[in-house]
């Protein structure tokens, strides 16, 4: 799976998903999965790199003291909005507010859909940011959509 970087713009971001084929029902709602998960996570602060504390002892943990005065200390990393994941072809494609997520939010989505597409559905390619010469977005933006609002 290819990954590219476009313009950025962490308030107003697209990510796109081409596909090796035309998606099935059953594959849409495994991206629309990833996605909602991941920006649930992000919604809760999950991606906030100032309070990596586990991360940051390495690898024995046994016994590790959790400084709770650390992470309440630590300034917020909350997501804001996602809008639907829409599919035209072989892409997808979903607008996010990533709000004040660090960017350890798009490492841990990499992540994860570089093994979704060794376990489940081939992906091409991922492109985080700007637009698709293949699927433009014109204008649209989700400014108002607040996950919430969704059904």
């Amino acid at each position: 799976m290819q990954v590219q970087f476009r313009e950025f713009d962490p308030f107003s971001v697209w990510i796109w998903i081409e596909f090796t084929t035309v998606p099935s029902e059953m594959e849409k709602q495994y991206v629309e999965e990833v996605f909602n998960s991941w920006f649930f996570l992000g919604k809760l602060g999950g991606f906030n790199a100032e309070n990596l504390q586990v991360q940051d002892v390495g690898l024995d943990i046994s016994h590790m003291e959790y400084d709770d005065d650390t992470a309440e200390s630590s300034l917020q990393a909350l997501m804001h909005n996602m809008g639907d994941v829409e599919y035209e072809g072989v892409w997808a494609r979903c607008w996010f507010d990533l709000g004040t997520s660090d960017a350890i939010a798009l490492d841990v989505l990499v992540n994860a859909l570089q093994q979704f597409s060794r376990d489940y559905v081939v992906l091409e390619r991922i492109i985080i940011g700007g637009e698709n010469e293949d699927w433009t977005t014109g204008d649209r933006r989700y400014s108002n959509f607040a996950m919430d609002d969704r059904n």
